[in-house]
């Protein structure tokens, strides 16, 4: 049996997309599970559009993700280096070795003449490919046309009339005849490789066992399977894993649908750990249907061939239920340290230990720490209406001013003492209580819906509930 390695080969021209994050983690899971190496490869020859700094948020995602890589940029390995760019020297010798063999050839085509080809092809209804100009040119003629400084590419020879079989472990046989397929072009006039020749050089070379993919690469499969036979190597395993579609179950998730990044979910507030574990549970199930594990639960559990084939909606409300799970399983001391980012710069944060067991069950992600608990440090001023709502101007009044004449004879002011005076209050005018609790918390908070109102009370402290009820009572006027 041979060694099990998978990779992840994501491009420096943007950030890591939440599905790139899910696919990563399925190769990571399949290597640790079969005791292989998980391989990180950067693949940068898109220079054009590589964003300055890329690399790194690359590597720096990974790890905040809880990741990591077994040979790549930053570890090393014996099949490197692991920068394609790095690995130029080597592209230009493999496609000339397909010449050598008969399986690739020179095309010197200009691009007006390809242009004039593909215009042709569209007015007759019919796909847009390359002729085959250059392919039946001799050896020596190739040669002449060189010397002579005329600028070329190199195009695989693709098979006429053949059935082209990818094996795909989710998917089973998929079969595409050749003449479907392209001669593509391999090796560029400037020199650098196409995708398609780097890609499967670089994982034939790293001793790539599996290549577990987004669904959107089977269309290029066709061309990597003749690459693999034309080059007379032994072909990987594939898994065409199914793309996210956006939340509402329609279409491909992307960017017009909201921010799809990896890193845009833990801004958000997400934990890395409910990440993972969300994207271990779209499209695939443990056997007991269990849906909250850990990581190595997920290695040990994980098989490629027993995911969904079927796209999934990338389900936000099933992400937040999961979120809020994950931030009450944390200590408060953890859930401290990762609410940090999220406090506002004028947070009391001397306060922190009193508040946070206010909000914890509250919490959907950690931004939330701000929508939660302003009204704790920042003065909200109560909708009239509501205060008004289920009784007349003159007994709110009356009502507020009953409740600062007890707040003020309370000179221990803890919950306890809170609650008694108040609760004794509404007691002895008889006052409605549903109607008295909601119009003191109105003015006390400024919201509906808060922390219980006492212990809300006791961390606001005295003066400063006793200042938002005498503004309550200038707001009624």
């Amino acid at each position: 049996m041979k060694t099990v390695r998978t990779r992840m080969a994501p491009s420096p021209t943007g950030e890591l997309h939440v599905g790139g994050m899910a696919t990563l983690l399925k190769n990571y899971a399949w290597a640790k599970k079969n005791n292989g190496q998980f391989v990180l490869r950067i693949e940068d020859t898109d220079k054009v559009r590589e964003i300055p700094g890329a690399v790194d948020e690359i590597k720096q995602i990974i790890h905040d993700y809880g990741l990591d890589w077994d040979e790549g940029p930053g570890k090393g390995g014996e099949f490197g280096p692991y920068i394609q760019s790095e690995r130029m020297e080597i592209y230009p010798k493999k496609a000339e070795e397909l010449i050598e063999k008969g399986q690739a050839y020179y095309c010197f085509c200009t691009k007006e003449r390809l242009e004039t080809v593909r215009e042709e092809q569209r007015a007759n209804k019919q796909a847009p490919k390359y002729d085959k100009h250059c392919r039946s040119l001799s050896a020596d003629e190739a040669k002449a046309k060189k010397e002579a400084g005329e600028s070329s590419v190199i195009r695989l020879k693709v098979p006429n009339d053949k059935p082209v079989v990818i094996n795909d472990l989710l998917r089973g046989e998929i079969i595409i005849n050749s003449s479907e397929v392209d001669d593509q072009v391999l090796l560029k006039s400037d020199g650098y490789p196409t995708y398609h020749l780097a890609v499967v050089v670089d994982d034939h070379m790293m001793n790539i066992t599996h290549i577990m993919r987004g669904e959107e690469w089977i269309s290029s499969a066709p061309k990597h399977v003749l690459l693999y036979e034309a080059f007379g190597w032994e072909k990987p395993v594939f898994v065409h894993i199914p793309i996210f579609l956006n939340p509402d179950g329609k279409g491909k998730m992307s960017k017009r649908k909201g921010t799809v990044s990896a890193r845009s979910f833990l801004d958000r507030g997400y934990l890395p750990e409910t990440m993972l574990n969300f994207f271990m549970i779209l499209g695939w199930a443990k056997e007991d249907q269990e849906e909250i594990m850990t990581l190595d639960e997920y290695v040990e559990a994980f098989d490629p061939k027993d995911m969904s084939s079927k796209s999934v909606a990338f389900d936000l409300k099933k992400l937040d239920w999961l979120n809020g799970m994950y931030i009450r399983k944390l200590d408060q001391d953890d859930l401290k340290n990762r609410l940090q980012p999220f406090l506002p710069a004028d947070f009391p944060k001397e306060k922190f230990d009193e508040i946070l067991p206010l909000v914890f069950e509250r919490l959907v992600t950690l931004a939330d720490i701000d929508e939660l608990t302003r009204f704790f440090y920042q003065d909200e001023e109560p909708e009239l209406k509501l205060l008004l709502k289920r009784a007349d101007k003159d007994l709110v009044v009356k009502q507020l001013k009953e409740v600062i004449e007890v707040i003020e004879k309370i000179d221990n002011w803890q919950t306890e003492e809170i609650e008694k005076a108040m609760r004794e209050l509404q007691e002895k005018n008889d006052w409605h209580r549903g109607q008295f609790f909601m119009m003191a918390r109105l003015a006390v908070t400024g919201r509906k819906a808060t922390p219980p109102l006492f212990e809300t009370m006791t961390v606001l402290e005295k003066d400063r509930v006793l200042s938002r009820l005498n503004k309550a009572i200038e707001l009624i006027g």
